[in-house]
C-alpha cells in the first residue's frame, strides 16, 4: 500500500501583476491557487503519490471552485475545514522572488489564520494518513497557528506517523511578537525530515551561522551544510533526513542550483545546475520538498532521492505559476543526463 501524505497549511490566492504598473494598463492580473503546502500536494498528486490537503476556507463559491479544481488534480480535499470569512491572498510581481521585498501579503484574519486547536479533530484529520507535512510559514502567522502546528505534529508523532518540515522563512511574517527560534524548535522536535537551507536553519533552529566565501565552491557548500545537519541531528534526534538547498543568482542574471541530503551516516550531493534565466522562482523549494517526500516514501536510495528532488526544483524554475507540471520521466531524465555528463 502506498503511503498517504497529508499536507497542512494555508491556501492562498496569488495575484501576479505585471511589474512597473503593467497590470494597470492591461487591466488584468493572473491568479494562481497556491500556498507552500498545496504546491507540495500538487506535485505529489502529479507523481501519483496519494495525498490529502487540509486547509481552512469559508463556505462560499470560490471555495467550491477551488475544491473542485484540486479534486481534478488528484488531491483529496475531503478533510478540508470550512470556517471563517476569507481566503488569504498575496501579491507577487511577475518574476519576483517570495523571499524579497516585492511580496505583499493580505492574509490577516483569514479562515486559516483564525483556526484554533479546538477547531480540529486530530483523529479525524489523521485517519488513514502515513505522513504529515507542514512548513514554517504556518507558525509564522500568529500564536494560534503556531499552537495548531505544534498540536498537529504531536498528534502525528503519537500515532507513529512520519512528519516533515520545510523551514520556509518569510521575513514579512513573524510579526506577532515571537521570533522563529522561540517557536520552531518545539515543532522540529517531532520531525523526521527537515528541509530548508543553511540560513533558515540558523534563523529558526539556531544552527551555526553560515559563512560562504565562494558560492561556486562545492566543497565549501558541503562543509557548511554538514555543520547545519550535525547541529540538527544533535538537537533534534527524531530527525532522520536533513536536506539543504543552494540557489544563487549569477552576475549574468541566471541561477546556480544544487542540494545536499544528509542521513545520519552520510552526505549525498545533487548535480550542480545552471540556467541563464529564470521564468518563475515561486514554488521551487516546494517542488524540492515534494521530490524529497516522494523519494523517501518510494524507498529510493538517498542518492536517488536528492537527485530527483533537486532536478524537480531546478525544472520548476522554468515554469510559470506556483505548482509544477513536470512528470516523473522528465525529472528522472534531467538528473540522469547531468550524472552522465560528469562521468
Amino acid at each position: 500500500m502506498m503511503q498517504r501524505v497529508l499536507c497542512f497549511g494555508e491556501i492562498l490566492l496569488r495575484l501576479s501583476p505585471q511589474a512597473n504598473g503593467g497590470w494597470i494598463a492591461s487591466q488584468q492580473m493572473p491568479v494562481f491557487i497556491g500556498g507552500a503546502e498545496l504546491n507540495v500536494a500538487t506535485a505529489l498528486a502529479k507523481w501519483q503519490q496519494p495525498v490529502t490537503y487540509v486547509s481552512a476556507m469559508p463556505m462560499h463559491a470560490l471555495a467550491t471552485d477551488i475544491c473542485s479544481h484540486l479534486t481534478q488534480q488528484g488531491i483529496d480535499v475531503s478533510k478540508m475545514i470550512f470556517t471563517g470569512n476569507r481566503i488569504g491572498t498575496y501579491y507577487l510581481p511577475q518574476g519576483a522572488d517570495l523571499k524579497n521585498s516585492g511580496v505583499i501579503y493580505d492574509r490577516a484574519h483569514s479562515s486559516f489564520a483564525n483556526l484554533t486547536v479546538n477547531d480540529i479533530s486530530w483523529d479525524d484529520i489523521l485517519k488513514d494518513v502515513h505522513w504529515v507535512h507542514i512548513t514554517a510559514i504556518s507558525p509564522a502567522l500568529n500564536a494560534l497557528a503556531a499552537d495548531v502546528c505544534i498540536a498537529l505534529v504531536k498528534a502525528a508523532k503519537a500515532k507513529g506517523l512520519t512528519v516533515s518540515l520545510d523551514l520556509n522563512y518569510r521575513s514579512k511574517l513573524w510579526q506577532y511578537g515571537q521570533q522563529p527560534n522561540a517557536v520552531m524548535p518545539a515543532i522540529a522536535t517531532y520531525c523526521d525530515v527537515i528541509m530548508g537551507n543553511v540560513w533558515s536553519a540558523h534563523t529558526m533552529l539556531q544552527a551555526p551561522q553560515p559563512h560562504i566565501k565562494d558560492a561556486t565552491n562545492t566543497a565549501e557548500l558541503l562543509q557548511v551544510a554538514e555543520a547545519t545537519a550535525a547541529y540538527i541531528y544533535q538537537h533534534f534526534p527524531t530527525c532522520s533526513y536533513v536536506a539543504n538547498t543552494y540557489r544563487f543568482d549569477t552576475p549574468e542574471g541566471g541561477i546556480r542550483y544544487s542540494a545536499v541530503l544528509h542521513t545520519k551516516a552520510q552526505a549525498y550531493t545533487s548535480p550542480v545546475w545552471s540556467a541563464v534565466s529564470v521564468r518563475d522562482k515561486a514554488g521551487s523549494g516546494d517542488c524540492f520538498m515534494g521530490g524529497l517526500i516522494y523519494g523517501i516514501a518510494q524507498q529510493h536510495t538517498p542518492q536517488h532521492i536528492i537527485d530527483f528532488a533537486a532536478s524537480a526544483a531546478f525544472g520548476k524554475l522554468q515554469e510559470q505559476g506556483d505548482t509544477t507540471q513536470q512528470n516523473i520521466a522528465t525529472i528522472e531524465a534531467r538528473w540522469q543526463q547531468a550524472r552522465a555528463a560528469v562521468v
